[in-house]
């Protein structure tokens, strides 16, 4: 029913242009250095330990390469930043919406006649959708360039050879496979998150646990359409 509301024609499709920046700017934006530091360090983290179980002599060693990449790619980058996402973005959301209801600038825009949901809500689903391809891409830029300053860095394998192994194999449709799914999960975040705030009843407490109950049912809602979407598209 929120959502009949969320998507509707905004009465004015220039504040809804201005608001839709503002919501890309603090949505997607702010989130890049938090995606971009989390995906180095596992990358480097996969490359490492894919490194130390790989014992035997009959396994060639541009395999930790191709087993990073495949990691990053078809489960990091998509699953695994979302959960991230929906901790961060989530509970931003909630809380602002939340916030605004329980200090009644929700009820003052239903009297100044203005459709709140699609004023507040809509501007936070469109950026957050459309920004998240960018967010998995440096995910996945940032997470196979991890790996390979291990190589770097480290003795632990030769960086010529991590490179060939990311060459190795190599299948396109993994990219738009991640990207895909971080699409869905990208409205699940926006639009749980935002239901919770909107439904927000009572005062400062009752804010608090709306954010803690969005971040958790986004969290188990984006794990299981992973397992529904693998089954889709692979």
């Amino acid at each position: 029913m929120l959502l009949g509301k969320v998507f509707t024609k905004p009465d004015k499709w220039k504040v809804f242009f201005k608001r839709y920046i503002d919501e890309v700017y603090k949505l997607g934006y702010d989130s890049i250095a938090i995606v971009f530091t989390i995906s180095i360090f596992i990358g480097a983290v996969i490359s490492i330990q894919t490194q130390k179980n790989i014992t035997s002599p009959f396994i060639p060693s541009y395999t930790i390469g191709m087993l990073t990449r495949e990691t990053i790619l078809l489960e990091f980058s998509s699953t695994i930043m979302a959960l991230i996402l929906a901790g961060k973005v989530g509970s931003s959301i909630s809380s602002e919406i939340g916030t605004m209801r329980v200090t009644e600038q929700i009820d003052a825009l239903e009297i100044m006649g203005v459709n709140s949901a699609n004023f507040l809500i809509l501007p936070k689903i469109t950026a957050l959708v459309t920004f998240i391809p960018v967010l998995v891409v440096i995910s996945m830029v940032t997470g196979l360039v991890g790996g390979y300053l291990v190589g770097v860095f480290t003795d632990m394998f030769s960086p010529a050879k991590y490179i060939y192994g990311l060459q190795a194999y190599f299948q396109e449709f993994y990219i738009w496979y991640s990207i895909i799914k971080s699409l869905f999960f990208a409205f699940i975040i926006s639009t749980v998150a935002s239901f919770y705030g909107y439904s927000v009843k009572g005062g400062a407490t009752e804010v608090g646990k709306a954010s803690t109950d969005a971040v958790v049912v986004s969290s188990v809602s984006i794990l299981l359409l992973d397992v529904l979407l693998t089954k889709i598209l692979l």
